[in-house]
């Protein structure tokens, strides 16, 4: 387990997330890796903006409210953009991720070995059984997403995705919904810089019952996506600074 403390800045987009998002926070807060938890609410049409000003008054919790339903991935680039701390993990607000994965996630980055690392659900972890499904939809797009990026990846729709900083907000990022993910991956792939890892982790599937938002339209969006960001997006609408300036 990492000896070290406050050096995580957790991204969490929420959108109706009103059962979950209370105790989803209270279990991010006893990570000591966490110095900053960024939550942006989505112009959620349940209790949850109510609920979170519980934690207003917590100076490790910064509180941000979008003004119109956008989807995660706007959610997560304002996310991106305020986040201080030297390393940056996305967090969904409910129970599918556990921050008991965060030292695991971020041993690779904190030993300077890695600049960006995937939280892979398919590497033989143990954990609840998933639907068929859905599970072969995200290995199909994750090969389809290797076979344009030309790396190699287990599991490229993950939540648990870590950076550095620096790495994170270098990127030039428009998905709004769902298409975050394959974005993320492509431009990643595409610096031919990043060390790029991926880690075994936990997972704890939800049902669509439960609140799942995404559905076979999602993947045939990110189908789209993977073609356009790996095969016609240039450097000039990829990265802000050349990656010699950044990875210093």
């Amino acid at each position: 387990m990492s000896e070290m403390t406050g050096h995580l800045s957790v991204v969490m987009p929420a959108y109706n997330e009103e059962a979950t998002i209370e105790t989803i926070i209270d279990r991010v807060l006893k990570r000591p890796e966490v110095g900053e938890l960024v939550i942006i609410d989505d112009a959620s049409k349940d209790r949850t903006w109510e609920k979170l000003q519980q934690f207003s008054g917590n100076p490790r919790v910064r509180l941000f409210k979008q003004e119109y339903n956008q989807g995660k991935g706007a959610a997560l680039i304002r996310g991106f953009r305020e986040a201080t701390k030297p390393f940056v993990i996305v967090q969904d607000a409910d129970f599918e991720y556990t921050p008991e994965d965060y030292p695991v996630v971020l041993a690779p980055l904190e030993a300077g070995r890695a600049d960006v690392v995937y939280g892979s659900r398919f590497m033989g972890t143990p954990g609840q059984v998933r639907y068929f499904r859905h599970e072969m939809g995200n290995k199909v797009l994750t090969f389809l997403s290797n076979l344009f990026s030309d790396i190699h990846l287990s599991d490229m729709e993950t939540c648990y995705k870590a950076f550095r900083r620096e790495v994170i907000q270098n990127l030039k990022l428009e998905s709004q919904r769902f298409g975050i993910e394959v974005e993320l991956t492509a431009k990643l792939a595409r610096s031919r810089r990043l060390r790029i890892w991926e880690v075994p982790i936990s997972y704890n599937p939800r049902g669509y019952n439960e609140g799942k938002k995404i559905g076979w339209r999602d993947g045939v969006a990110a189908l789209c996506h993977i073609i356009h960001y790996n095969v016609f997006c240039s450097d000039d609408k990829c990265f802000i600074h050349p990656w010699e300036e950044v990875l210093k």
